[in-house]
């Protein structure tokens, strides 16, 4: 049950996801503010607890424990955002995130539970790109034992995906996992997650990886700070008083009640990706909110509420986007399945139109450029064969596993006994799949991806097959029966919001600001512009500026 609600305090940050945690927390341990956090609904983490858990944030502790800190990381990281983003995002914000963000991983170290490493070899998402890092510059949470977060653990936003208690998975063993029985480091992985599972189970351990290790420890530096957090109290608007934001009117228990914060409201409110209504009004089409894995309370309110008093807003046509899977137990963000030889993606003229090894991002980019220039490619197809299917893991399914009844029953997957079979399944023209796998099928033998240059970046090769000759991320497709797996534009979550400066400070159309008003998360336009640098560069911004907000609402007063 969450405490009483104050009727005056410093700073309110709105949202217990990973910015709003971030905020809240620097606010009141580096800062001594008196903090309250509001959500919406009855879970903390948000998003970042639904994801994968990687940060982006070059120079940090866990990578220069590992050693990848090269001379000039700094000025290479620049280059690298100055090249993908451009003008899209003032290079003040920009820098000023590459520039702080080591400073916040070091304050997470001090002030929570949560410690970071490398994730070997995940390479930046562009890496050939001026700048660009091929041995990766994503970290991830090392696995802790969240017994010590008592019954708010109940309160954990649940992952997306299901998992027995104490599985644990890391970025890392995933790669591993994906390969299923191809190297021996795949059922080595497994066994070694098996047994730690085993380990901890006998020790009444309560073990967490990924986004969930992030949010976890951001929790317990707010309940080792005096952080309250009031669930169940959604934002309804913005308090002013001549200009400047001086509170937040929420709804609790079906009354509104005014909380004034003599300081600063910062918002961390998330993005609008469940709201099929936004969704509709600003992004591509079709959209559906069904297939998003951000979380459900990500309505959009905060963005409502800062436009309500004039802030700006901008990318509010874009989003974390990801090919996903629309399984009957929901969304399947689609990512090393897609990388894998032996497969590839088809329009409903039964033509491939990318390379399926993209960054998920500009993977599905590209989808919605199809879409439009016809013919349709929502949904698009996943085409596989028997081989793959017996090679590789598969969302969420061991090699060999047959393909659940109910996912066919759903209409997510069709079978053919032939090529031929397997497009009048799907409505596909005659002889047009027969003719794109055979093309294919070409460039597997020869290695060389003609069309669409797949496997000639590093970070295609990062989920691509080692044993696979002469490039990991081909492979013919010619073992029937066939498999197509419907593929549709899912999401992380949104990217457009208020337009903040390097400060987190909200602005008005005119750039000046709205005193009072911060924003970080995916309530405000991403620092990563219409791009993504790589694994965790939507987690990284949201911890910096979160960061960020509470030291100039210090600063300022």
């Amino acid at each position: 049950m969450s405490p009483p609600l104050p009727d005056q305090v410093d700073v309110v940050v709105v949202g217990a996801g990973g910015a709003g945690m971030a905020a809240a927390l620097a606010s009141a341990a580096r800062h001594g503010l008196r903090t309250i956090v509001i959500e919406s609904s009855d879970t903390f983490g948000g998003s970042t607890a639904r994801s994968g858990g990687g940060v982006w944030i070059p120079g940090n502790y866990a990578l220069r424990d590992a050693g990848q800190v090269d001379p000039g990381d700094l000025d290479a990281a620049k280059l690298y955002l100055d090249s993908i983003v451009g003008d899209t995002v003032p290079k003040v914000r920009r820098d000023t995130y590459l520039e702080r963000g080591p400073e916040v991983m070091d304050f997470l170290r001090e002030q929570t539970p949560t410690r970071f490493a490398w994730v070997p070899e995940y390479a930046d998402y562009l890496p050939e790109q001026p700048g660009g890092r091929v041995r990766g510059r994503s970290v991830e949470p090392v696995p802790l034992d969240a017994s010590f977060l008592g019954e708010e653990l109940s309160r954990l936003t649940k992952p997306y995906t299901k998992a027995p208690a104490n599985l644990i998975v890391t970025q890392a063993d995933f790669r591993k996992i994906s390969l299923g029985l191809r190297t021996l480091r795949g059922p080595l992985t497994m066994v070694k997650v098996l047994l730690k599972r085993i380990v901890s189970g006998l020790r009444r351990q309560r073990m967490y990886a990924m986004g969930n290790a992030i949010v976890i420890g951001l929790r317990q530096g707010l309940v080792d700070h005096g952080v309250d957090v009031h669930y169940a109290t959604p934002l309804v608007g913005l308090v002013t008083d001549d200009g400047r934001v001086v509170g937040v009117e929420v709804l609790r228990d079906g009354e509104r009640a005014v909380i004034r914060a003599t300081c600063g409201v910062v918002l961390g409110s998330g993005g609008f990706e469940s709201n099929q209504e936004l969704r509709e009004k600003f992004l591509p089409q079709p959209t559906d909110a069904a297939w998003t894995t951000g979380a459900a309370s990500n309505t959009g309110g905060g963005h409502e509420a800062g436009i309500a008093i004039g802030a700006a807003t901008d990318l509010m046509d874009d989003a974390w986007w990801g090919p996903t899977i629309p399984l009957p137990s929901g969304p399947w963000f689609c990512l090393a399945e897609r990388n894998l030889p032996g497969s590839i993606i088809v329009d409903s003229g039964g033509r491939r139109f990318m390379n399926e090894a993209l960054p998920y991002v500009e993977a599905t980019k590209e989808l919605y450029k199809a879409h439009e220039a016809g013919p349709s490619a929502v949904p698009a197809w996943m085409v596989i064969d028997q081989r793959y299917r017996n090679r590789y893991l598969f969302a969420g399914l061991t090699p060999r596993t047959p393909f659940p009844g109910r996912w066919y029953k759903h209409g997510t997957i069709k079978k053919g006994a032939t090529l031929a079979e397997l497009a009048d399944e799907i409505g596909l023209p005659p002889g047009a799949l027969e003719e794109t796998v055979d093309r294919f099928n070409g460039f597997a033998a020869t290695g060389v991806d003609a069309d669409f240059h797949r496997g000639e970046s590093a970070y295609d090769k990062y989920y691509s097959d080692p044993r696979v000759t002469p490039n990991p991320s081909l492979h013919a497709i010619d073992e029937g029966p066939f498999y197509a797996v419907k593929i549709v534009p899912g999401d992380l979550g949104t990217k457009g919001g208020l337009v903040t400066d390097e400060h987190a400070r909200v602005l008005r159309p005119d750039g000046s600001t709205i005193p009072g008003l911060y924003a970080a998360g995916n309530v405000s336009a991403a620092v990563m512009g219409h791009t993504y640098a790589g694994p965790g560069a939507t987690i990284g911004p949201a911890l910096v500026f979160g960061y960020l907000a509470a030291e100039d609402i210090a600063h300022a007063h």
